[in-house]
């Protein structure tokens, strides 16, 4: 099935896709609520929104909302290989990714209450001058766990969906100077949907402990990369077991792949050099599409002008 949030009369109200139409189930449910225990329950407010919907709306009358507006948390991980030796160029034409990224599947947590809606305009952060997209697929833990195995971990996905993962690059860089992860290069939006897709929908496209989904990435129409969630190094199951290492996970968590090759400017930037494309600017239009997950398409605005660093206490010795 495909579960959709959407805007309707000024309240969210979650629904699912029925070709050309949405049945939506009755106001003051959650996606978030549906999951948990042992996945019945979303399956059967799926069948119970087909059988005996509150109110049915074409798609083109509805304010597609994120599927889930609030999740519990987000990682987000570097899994596609493509991606990072084309960034890490930037250190030199010879860099590679470093041993430990082909031992373990590592992550950093992103910030859950940036999230937006798949057409909703997207500010450039304050004090940004280098803003870029990331194209990304991105799952949902369906069920709780702990040490869990990656087979338990895969088992335990409720659904998929698209995810553009908003970046500040002139800040993520400065941030990088300390051992510390991301910050505020990281922190200012996250686009996802348009669907929530449940694996069954998927099982045409799965290829092993992967999926041969197609992914683009466009920029007001050109298309500056494109990828498979197959080209993966670590399958989503293993992602989720290694962060259940030690960890209680809990259902509504939110797993993404990172970045796939060619989905965003700093990888074309490390293999062509900085001036190769320009970044990311008020009135540009970015649309990120993944087979049988949907298209985004994202309008970018002008932000906050910000605060000055001296406001912080800059150079205070």
């Amino acid at each position: 099935m495909r579960f959709v949030t959407i805007e309707h009369e000024s309240v969210e109200r979650v629904g699912v896709l029925d070709g050309e139409t949405v049945r939506l189930l009755e106001a003051g449910v959650s996606l978030l609520g549906f999951l948990g225990g042992d996945g019945s329950r979303l399956g059967e407010a799926g069948e119970r929104a087909i059988r005996d919907p509150d109110l049915v709306l074409p798609v083109a009358d509805a304010h597609l909302r994120a599927p889930m507006p609030q999740p519990p948390s987000v990682r987000d991980y570097m899994t596609f290989e493509r991606h990072f030796e084309g960034v890490a160029r930037a250190a030199g034409p010879n860099a590679t990714p470093p041993p430990f990224w082909y031992a373990a599947p590592s992550f950093y947590f992103t910030n859950p209450n940036s999230v937006h809606g798949p057409y909703d305009d997207v500010a450039v952060p304050p004090g940004c001058t280098a803003f870029d997209l990331e194209l990304e697929v991105a799952v949902v833990l369906g069920a709780g766990g702990r040490d869990l195995t990656p087979a338990e971990a895969e088992r335990r996905i409720a659904g998929f969906m698209l995810m553009n993962d908003w970046s500040a690059r002139d800040l993520q860089v400065a941030e990088f100077a300390l051992p510390l992860g991301p910050s505020k290069g990281k922190d200012s939006a996250i686009s996802l949907g348009p669907w929530f897709v449940t694996p069954d929908e998927l099982a045409p496209m799965r290829r092993g402990d992967s999926y041969d989904i197609a992914l683009t990435a466009r920029i007001n129409g050109e298309v500056i990369g494109s990828d498979t969630v197959s080209s993966m190094s670590f399958s989503f199951g293993q992602m989720i077991a290694y962060a259940s290492r030690g960890a209680d996970l809990r259902a509504g968590e939110v797993f993404a792949s990172g970045t796939c090759g060619g989905g965003c400017l700093a990888e074309l930037w490390g293999r062509h050099g900085p001036d190769s494309r320009d970044p990311l600017v008020p009135g540009d239009v970015v649309s990120i599409e993944a087979e049988g997950l949907g298209q985004q398409t994202s309008r970018v605005v002008a932000g906050a002008p910000g605060i000055d660093f001296e406001a912080f206490g800059a150079g205070r010795g």
